[in-house]
């Protein structure tokens, strides 16, 4: 049944709006886990508290995203069956194992999830790391299991269909796709890169407003490294996924490249706007052949152009055109980037520089614009994606107008879904923005001890500071390290100046070699704080952050 378009746009608005916010926190949930195994990793093995600063600054940045998440995800698995009913009635039984494991992949990674987040005082170091691994694997799961889903609904396969109603499906429909592969590649490297792109668009902005710390180049060199390193393996893996949707959607290919006619000696077209009216790229630079040539390695190879699909069944060249060339730019300014940072580490390795990463203003200001620039790029993506296999919801199985809902009442779910993200965004913000307190003191970062005026906390609620086991330091000074301080060194007894009035000389007792000073307490309490360390409430809960900044 065709119903009226405004009850099919408004369909197809809620689910691009849900998968759109959706997507921007599922990529967070796939990429953070493995920068937490490497930073808090290196924290185990070294003992190093600049490590130990990243990791639970990132962790908690992650649960709480991970939350947001959480909840976007329930909402879109409701969308599927209130707003598609026609498409999950009849092809429910070819995608039900993916949907399933998905299920498994997501509970397995919140319950691990539950374990590391409150398993800082309660495991050892080195079984708390070992959390991170199913949390990890499951999130990168969960996110393979429903990119077979849209793979599959690109590229249908494993399905038997007669009068129109599926008679049999195959378990593994999805996973034998000729789209599977390249598109759960694609979207894993996107994930690393938008999380990458994300940390060291943050540790940049924090170097050029002044806090050139151990903290943030740490931070920085480990997210720009992921970007980096992913943006040329997308080059490759990109060029993979064209030449499948060449051989099995090649309106698709067309749409995206704004060719209109079919032929050989296809150009390849960079930027420009397609005009639906006249078949061309308005502004575009053309480049003869190339097309042809990469898709079939010879310039003879014809090319599938739209004016082979019925006008009905034609992508909008304009949008998916383009969604491409925003993708294919930010992804090139992002490889360049990455081409120039590597050129620069190897000059400065040949010249025996200490710091091999270039942290000038210039680099600064491009390494904040790959967070922005990895995030648009997917998000152009995916409008490449689904845009490209319109007006099909399955590739030339069923349109999107024969699965949409017939029940009233749209509009208003679309109003509430609204409000339901709105909400959630504005509470994201007032979170992280109270979470953006800047790295730890320098003085701590060089010695792993607090810093005079420093408060340390332990994280035990609104500001309430637990008191710490006889021989184990407490939750803010090493959540899980079970090792003692280490002890001051023996210090010559020092005058003390004689006060002004009365000038009498106070007698000064030197300490004894080697005993903590602890007011009296047992050792290893916090009775009272070591020279130098005050102790007391901090406002974020955090192990030696300082007041608040921006980043």
């Amino acid at each position: 049944m065709v119903l009226a378009a405004d009850a099919v746009d408004l369909a197809r608005a809620q689910t691009a709006f849900s998968l759109a916010f959706h997507i921007c926190f599922a990529v967070f949930g796939v990429g953070m886990p493995w920068l937490l195994i490497y930073t808090e990793g290196r924290w185990v093995r070294t003992g190093d508290e600049t490590w130990l600063a990243l990791t639970k600054k990132w962790s908690r940045a992650f649960a709480v995203l991970f939350a947001v998440g959480a909840v976007s995800g329930t909402v879109l698995s409701f969308e599927f069956g209130l707003l598609w009913p026609a498409f999950m009635s009849k092809y429910g039984s070819a995608l039900g194992l993916s949907f399933s494991l998905e299920g498994f992949a997501f509970f397995t990674e919140a319950i691990f999830v539950g374990m590391y987040l409150y398993g800082w005082k309660r495991l050892s170091p080195r079984a708390h790391w070992l959390t991170l691994w199913p949390i990890a694997i499951s999130g990168t799961l969960s996110t393979l299991f429903i990119i077979t889903v849209n793979a599959w609904m690109n590229v249908p396969r494993g399905i038997t269909e007669v009068n129109g109603k599926v008679v049999a499906a195959e378990p593994f429909a999805p996973f034998l796709s000729p789209g599977t592969p390249p598109q759960v590649v694609h979207m894993l490297l996107a994930a690393l890169m938008c999380t990458g792109g994300a940390v060291s668009s943050i540790y940049a902005v924090g170097m050029l407003r002044g806090r050139r710390d151990a903290y943030h180049q740490r931070g920085l060199r480990i997210g720009l490294a992921v970007v980096l390193v992913c943006a040329p393996l997308q080059l490759i893996v990109g060029d993979w996924a064209a030449r499948i949707a060449g051989a099995n959607q090649p309106f698709k290919l067309a749409a995206m490249e704004g060719l209109y006619h079919t032929r050989s000696h296809a150009p390849l077209t960079l930027g420009g706007f397609y005009d639906d009216k006249s078949g061309e790229v308005r502004y575009g630079l053309e480049i003869p052949g190339l097309l042809s040539l990469m898709e079939g390695f010879s310039t003879d190879h014809v090319i599938t152009g739209l004016d082979a699909a019925p006008p009905d069944e034609r992508p909008n060249g304009l949008l998916v055109h383009g969604s491409f060339a925003t993708m294919v730019g930010f992804g090139s300014a992002l490889i360049g980037l990455s081409a120039l940072t590597g050129a620069a580490v190897v000059r400065r390795r040949r010249r025996g520089e200490k710091t091999l990463l270039p942290t000038g203003r210039p680099w600064l200001f491009a390494a904040a614009a790959t967070g922005p620039a990895s995030a648009l790029s997917m998000m152009a993506g995916w409008e490449v994606t689904e845009g490209g296999r319109q007006p099909w919801i399955v590739g030339g199985h069923m349109r999107v107008h024969d699965a949409v809902t017939g029940a009233d009442g749209v509009a208003p779910m679309f109003a509430g879904s609204l409000v339901l993200y709105l909400g959630l965004a504005g509470a994201l913000i007032l979170i992280l923005r109270r979470m953006a307190t800047g790295g730890p003191a320098v003085a701590e970062i060089r010695s792993g001890r607090p810093a005079a005026g420093v408060h340390r906390t332990a994280v035990h609620g609104a500001g309430q500071a637990s008191p710490a086991r006889p021989g184990r330091t407490t939750d803010s000074d090493s959540p899980s390290i079970p090792k003692p301080r280490p002890e001051p060194a023996a210090v010559e007894p020092a005058a003390v100046e004689p006060a002004v009035e009365p000038p009498v000389e106070l007698p000064v007792e030197p300490p004894v070699a080697g005993r903590r000073r602890t007011g009296g307490g047992p050792e290893g309490s916090r009775g009272s704080a070591h020279p130098g360390e005050t102790t007391g409430t901090g406002s974020d809960g955090t192990t030696g952050f300082g007041g608040r900044g921006e980043d």
